[in-house]
């Protein structure tokens, strides 16, 4: 395969994705902005327009993900809670969702029926409601299984939350365990066992961030899905033009996601979550936003796990168990295909 062609690493999140959106689709896309909103080339997890005194913040993402059922979930409730978080890590509401879904000539009707039953569940607990939609057949052996296509509507009712808003002296906190979607997906394909079952963490996270803002002075919050809490963090660092310092017996890693992705040969702070916020907080309010996010549904393994500086902006540091710092560099992409 040359440079002349699309590689599966120009999709899976990483510096080479980054490459691809920067020397094409903003070099070609001419117009970024729409009614005052935030723009393409912001590069947040959603975009905006104003209507009147409000601001709508949209997202939208395509959803691939193999296997379509998985340990914990499966594409239609990935697709609504991907739908739902990159809407509410920005600060807003979620209100409504758009889907396209796409299906191979032949497949089941009573898995699609699973599908959308569970796309409907999602949505019932994030509180939105899927408002409009698209459905289209592909013929047999032109598309593996199904694609889903989500489009997240929020609405801002505070403050934008955005990655470049990062300041010195704030604190980091992760809302729960790293790792755990990636690992599940990768630990069902290649058919490893363990003693405690490994199971996706694909969640709606607005209930955990309206209660981070409630309790506290939020600067940042970002979705650490593909590439992991490594890419979330290493594109607040570069977009706030601070630098970020981790604790790495603070990130909280479960051991079986641990054993699992030694056996794999990953790294778990690469590997994508489903049902977690990356939270940059000012150091006066840290406490109260922890306290906040560790009574929500899905945020009882929060912690604070490092801080920002002005020192070496752009890098994202990371003091080791053994007393010494290593730069947690951006990765090349999701090291896992097809994980979300």
């Amino acid at each position: 395969m040359t440079d002349d062609t699309v590689k599966l690493s120009h999709g899976a999140g990483g510096a080479t994705e980054e490459t691809l959106i920067q020397t094409l689709f903003l070099k070609v896309f001419e117009r970024r902005q729409a009614m005052e909103g935030i723009a393409l080339d912001a590069l947040d997890d959603g975009a905006s327009i104003r209507i009147g005194n409000t601001e709508i913040i949209l997202s939208t993402d395509g959803h691939t993900v193999d296997p379509i059922f998985f340990p914990g979930g499966d594409l239609g409730r990935l697709a609504v809670c991907g739908a739902v978080n990159d809407t509410a890590v920005m600060g807003a509401e979620p209100v409504a969702v758009l889907d396209s879904i796409i299906v191979e000539e032949g497949y089941p009707m009573a898995k699609l029926r699973r599908i959308v039953e569970s796309m409907n569940e999602a949505a019932n607990e994030a509180g939105v409601a899927i408002i409009a939609g698209d459905f289209k057949v592909m013929p047999k052996g032109s598309l593996d299984g199904m694609v889903i296509s989500t489009t997240g509507v929020g609405v801002l009712k505070g403050p934008r939350v955005l990655d470049s808003q990062a300041q010195p002296g704030d604190k980091v906190i992760v809302t729960g365990t790293v790792g755990d979607h990636g690992i599940a997906l990768m630990s069902k394909r290649e058919g490893l066992s363990f003693q405690t079952t490994l199971t996706s963490d694909v969640a709606p996270i607005h209930e955990t961030t309206a209660a981070a803002q409630r309790a506290g002075d939020i600067h940042c919050m970002k979705d650490p899905t593909r590439g992991g809490l490594a890419m979330a963090l290493n594109d607040i660092a570069a977009k706030s033009r601070t630098s970020i310092w981790l604790d790495a017996d603070s990130i909280p890693v479960k051991p079986s996601v641990r054993a699992a992705s030694e056996m794999l040969g990953l790294d778990p702070l690469e590997v994508t979550c489903e049902g977690k916020a990356v939270i940059v907080t000012s150091p006066d309010t840290a406490e109260a936003v922890l306290s906040a996010v560790k009574k929500t549904r899905y945020g009882a393994d929060a912690q604070i796990i490092g801080e920002v500086s002005e020192e070496r902006p752009g890098l994202v540091l990371l003091r080791t168990v053994v007393g010494g710092t290593r730069v947690l560099r951006k990765p090349l992409g999701e090291p896992i295909p097809r994980v979300c």
